[in-house]
């Protein structure tokens, strides 16, 4: 019998996604208001005599389970800064949509660390934390923090941000994903002339009140165009969700997830059950935001491990 530490971590939307032009290290410039939402993975650490790493829940077979996934990256890491092995198994539950635009792998990673970190006693600070996270991938910051963020550079430097209220949302999961490099390659072929980002200060004066009317008008993702041409069938999921009631509605990040504000609880089951009825997406899922970035949850005795990492 181990100890076997798990954390779980919140999915994100976008609120505001402004993309400036790309820069030589290939990324772009963005101004990123973060939302987390009560869609969560859980990471389960447990020793072992390697780096182990399995996954169950929705799209599970989707998920690498090679030295690829921000999670295994994470540990390794992590173990490295402290001058261990990264010996552990890692098992992951899905219920972010995978490739979906709502940052399930980053989140994956920010949770392994946040685990590997308990199991191991490291006694890392917050601060070395987001550095690593930072190294991980641009969203893996946010994911550890969680709440509301407006996330510059490239997306890794956040601001937290005041929330009034809660937001309530629709989340229409669509076939297949969507590869974040394609839609920022396609984002520079139709903006050849992006603008320097900035976040809206309107936007930020909704978020402030919680009010999701005030909200509705200012949500801008500035990859949408780019999504919707390499998918254009999201457009007609888009324009059910808000047939039926949507205050908004607006593809998650990269996509292909797309996002509808809700009036309020009872509005956001109206537009799942239309979204689904309609069978231009596989599931429609409603949560709230803000919800809390990565948390341990258990350490508890469990049995060891599975399968050696792939």
């Amino acid at each position: 019998m181990t100890v076997a530490v798990t954390v779980r971590v919140p999915a994100k939307v976008n609120v505001q996604l402004a993309v400036g032009p790309a820069r030589p290290d290939g990324f772009h410039d963005l101004a990123n208001v973060f939302l987390a939402v009560g869609l969560y993975d859980e990471v389960t650490a447990t020793p072992a005599d390697s780096l182990r790493i399995t996954c169950s829940g929705p799209d599970a077979d989707k998920v690498p389970l090679d030295r690829t996934n921000l999670a295994a990256r994470a540990a390794e890491l992590l173990a490295a800064r402290f001058g261990l092995a990264p010996d552990v198994h890692l098992h992951i539950t899905k219920d972010i949509p995978v490739a979906g635009g709502m940052a399930g792998g980053s989140a994956d990673g920010a949770a392994a660390l946040v685990a590997c970190d308990a199991l191991w006693g490291t006694g890392a600070s917050r601060a070395e934390l987001l550095d690593i996270c930072a190294e991980l991938g641009s969203d893996v910051p946010f994911s550890l923090v969680g709440g509301a963020a407006l996330g510059t550079g490239r997306g890794e430097k956040l601001t937290p941000l005041e929330v009034g209220g809660t937001f309530h949302w629709v989340f229409a999961a669509a076939d297949g994903g969507l590869s974040t490099p394609a839609v920022y390659r396609e984002f520079d072929r139709l903006t050849p002339g992006a603008a320097a980002p900035s976040a809206s200060p309107e936007l930020l004066a909704a978020l402030r009140s919680g009010d999701a009317s005030a909200l509705a008008p200012v949500l801008t993702n500035d990859l949408q165009r780019a999504a919707l041409s390499l998918r254009p069938s999201l457009a007609e999921t888009l324009a059910v969700g808000t047939a039926a009631g949507a205050l908004a509605a607006l593809v998650s990040g990269s996509g292909p997830t797309t996002a509808f504000l809700a009036e309020g609880e009872e509005s956001a089951r109206k537009i799942a059950e239309a979204l689904t009825a309609s069978g231009t997406c596989r599931s429609a899922r409603v949560a709230s935001s803000p919800a809390p970035g990565a948390t341990a949850l258990a350490a508890s005795p469990t049995p060891g491990a599975t399968a050696d990492l792939g």
